[in-house]
């Protein structure tokens, strides 16, 4: 096994990311579930149970990043404070000149920049947003569990300390400099697919 590795290596065929075995998995359950997306194009794939995002690209994990989704767990319905599941696409990108740090209200730049790390209790949105509409009418799309008009986005936080665990009211927060790769990643239109598995 080594030595096949070390083969591959040399015949400058790149190891496969370490996230690469579940992104086949839920690849092979886009297809079944969702046929209708491209799985050659690129697909974000956001775990609630792993609190995880892949960036999957042409079949192949190109970034994996740790998030923060609700607290409450998921849920589509409106004022639920839920994250939605399903698939949804970004509908818009928000924020490609805000410094990192910025904090965004109302989805403008408000001038001030939160301190890295700070533990304030205020689900803060800073950086980047990453606008999401919901693809599935009467689950994440449509009255009463709109994720679009819920404003649910993936955006960047300054709490860096809970990433990785259940905190935000309803959102996906990545770190300040993840948003920001994934924002320069991703094209308004990028499906995004939810689950919690």
């Amino acid at each position: 096994m080594i030595l096949v590795a070390a083969l591959a290596g040399a015949a400058g065929v790149p190891d496969p990311h370490p996230a690469q075995g579940l992104a086949d998995l839920f690849l092979d359950y886009v297809e079944v579930r969702y046929p209708q997306v491209d799985r050659q194009g690129d697909v974000l794939y956001v775990s609630i149970h792993r609190q995880r995002l892949l960036l999957i690209r042409g079949g192949r994990v190109v970034r994996s990043m740790p998030v923060s989704t609700a607290w409450r767990g998921p849920d589509c319905e409106a004022d639920s404070h839920g994250t939605p599941l399903g698939l949804h696409r970004v509908a818009r990108k928000i924020g490609e000149d805000v410094p990192e740090g910025g904090i965004l209200r109302g989805r403008r730049f408000t001038g001030r920049i939160a301190s890295p790390g700070t533990t304030v209790k205020e689900d803060l949105v800073t950086t980047r947003i990453l606008w999401l509409e919901g693809a599935e009418p009467g689950l994440n799309r449509g009255p009463g569990v709109d994720s679009f008009s819920r404003a649910i986005y993936i955006h960047g936080t300054p709490q860096r300390a809970r990433i990785g665990t259940p905190a935000s009211e309803g959102c996906i927060r990545l770190s300040d400099q993840d948003v920001i790769r994934l924002f320069a990643d991703v094209a308004e239109g990028t499906p995004v697919i939810i689950l919690d598995n």
